[in-house]
């Protein structure tokens, strides 16, 4: 078909080719206006186009951010509500619990008080000091005795009497001294104990300002939702991140813990319900494994939510507090029911690797003089099986905590992923926009470059033209002088 094409005005391709050419560029030549004006209006009404979805795509992202912001705030000022509530609770207990005993406490240390005052008065009262009795005696001694037996005797006496009262006095301080020791020493339970009493009550007053100073950084964190500041929405965007980050490491490590109880009882369910029949493409005891992990996990749900622990069925949360405690108490039940199971199935899949240990050895030493050699502390993995069948559906159950911090966060995460979304379309749509209208100005290039050599006739003869009409005329009326 090209080859008659070619061949159509000459048996030669090539003047055949030079003929068709020179048809297209008189062609194009005649149609470059037109030409022109498609290629600007195309790129124009594209351009025109990217930037009416770029401005559709701006006001989106503006309206997602405003409801995302909107979203953070509502959650964040719940949280607030809900810590502030908690803060409360929490000073409520301390003031019933410890400050409720404070008039004992009181009465305690005002008797305290009376009977170290007590005892002082009757240590402040003490005998007075002994008087200088070693230089009365010293006096006496001194005095002259004229050699009279008399006054020797007579100053003996003295003497004598003088040491009898200085003993007795002596003694009496020593005895009141020993008094007042012995009051002073008995203040000092009481001295300990007043000094214990006040330091509960400064532990006590000590939690009470904890709980005053986080009460007022919750109340300041609440102003600043309810205020719609800017830091208070970029905190709420970090925690919100933070916890999509956290609770989904442990949701992986949850599904790991699921994935390892599914190999725990499936072999087992298989000998239960029969290892042949299928339900779809599945085993009928793989969907029985997976129906119990299952129905554990939604008991742990059931729990957590009748504990108030968590708050993703507020029609639990609502119930009065009698239908909730039963239903704690029956969703407990039925999750220990699963778990005793669990165990059973792990200690029953023990037994059944055992069994197939067993008959391999023995068809390993048939016909052979050997017999089969029984394993040694095989109770402790069968122990530890059952342990993990018991211990891993309770442990399932504390997905639910997780599980609600996921499903609060991923609404922020996935805000914030829209909008980056929205975002990054919108600088596509207003790149495709120019570079469109660029190429429409090079189209237009390109095609006056295909037809340059009639453009540059046409551009020479317009110059030449135009070099005419701006040369000055001479007046025929003027001689060859000029005059």
């Amino acid at each position: 078909m090209a080859n008659e094409i070619l061949t159509v005005w000459s048996d030669s391709p090539a003047t055949s080719l030079v003929i068709w050419i020179v048809m297209a560029i008189v062609i194009f030549y005649l149609g470059r206006k037109q030409a022109h004006a498609v290629f600007r209006s195309t790129g124009r009404a594209v351009y025109s186009t990217m930037r009416l979805w770029s401005f559709s795509l701006s006001k989106l992202e503006s309206k997602l951010t405003q409801r995302n912001r909107e979203i953070l705030l509502a959650s964040g000022a719940k949280a607030a509500e809900k810590a502030i509530e908690r803060e409360f609770t929490r000073v409520n207990n301390i003031v019933q619990r410890d400050l409720s005993q404070y008039p004992g406490l009181h009465r305690q240390i005002a008797e305290s008080v009376e009977k170290i005052e007590a005892d002082y008065q009757k240590s402040a009262e003490a005998a007075p000091l002994p008087p200088a009795w070693g230089e009365v005696v010293e006096t006496i001694s001194n005095l002259p005795s004229s050699g009279d037996p008399t006054v020797v005797k007579i100053l003996s006496n003295i003497k004598k009497a003088v040491e009898e009262s200085h003993q007795q006095t002596l003694k009496a301080y020593k005895k009141s001294s020993a008094e007042s020791h012995r009051l002073l020493s008995g203040m000092q339970p009481h001295w300990r104990n007043i000094d214990d009493q006040l330091e509960e009550v400064t532990e006590k007053i000590r939690g009470l300002d904890e709980c005053s100073k986080n009460i007022d950084g919750q109340i300041q964190h609440y102003s600043d939702v309810l205020a719609n500041k800017d830091s208070a929405v970029s905190a709420l965007g970090s925690s919100a991140l933070t916890q999509f980050f956290i609770s989904g490491l442990v949701l992986v490590i949850a599904a790991l813990g699921g994935l390892i109880n599914f190999q725990l009882i499936a072999m087992p369910m298989s000998e239960m319900v029969g290892g042949s029949s299928y339900i779809g493409a599945m085993k009928t005891s793989d969907i029985a494994a997976l129906v119990i992990i299952l129905i554990e996990i939604a008991m742990g749900l059931f729990l957590f939510e009748s504990l108030r622990i968590t708050n993703l069925f507020p029609i639990i949360s609502s119930m009065d507090d009698r239908m909730r405690r039963r239903m704690m108490i029956v969703t407990f039940v039925i999750l220990t029911i699963l778990a005793s199971i669990e165990a059973s199935l792990a200690y029953m899949r023990d037994l059944l690797a055992l069994d197939r240990e067993a008959l391999q050895q023995s068809l390993i030493n048939a016909g052979t003089s050997g017999g089969i050699v029984e394993a040694q502390f095989r109770w402790i993995p069968s122990i530890g099986q059952m342990i993990m069948g018991f211990i891993l559906p309770f442990a399932l159950a504390f997905i639910a905590i997780p599980l609600e911090s996921f499903i609060h966060s991923v609404r922020v995460v996935l805000g914030i992923m829209a909008i980056g979304i929205l975002r990054l379309l919108r600088v596509v749509v207003r790149l495709f926009g120019g570079l469109v209208y660029h190429i429409s100005k090079m189209l237009v290039n390109l095609f006056d470059l295909f037809i340059m050599i009639p453009v540059s006739i046409e551009q020479m003869i317009k110059s030449k033209s135009q070099v005419k009409d701006i040369k000055p005329k001479v007046n025929p009326k003027l001689d060859e002088t000029g005059v």
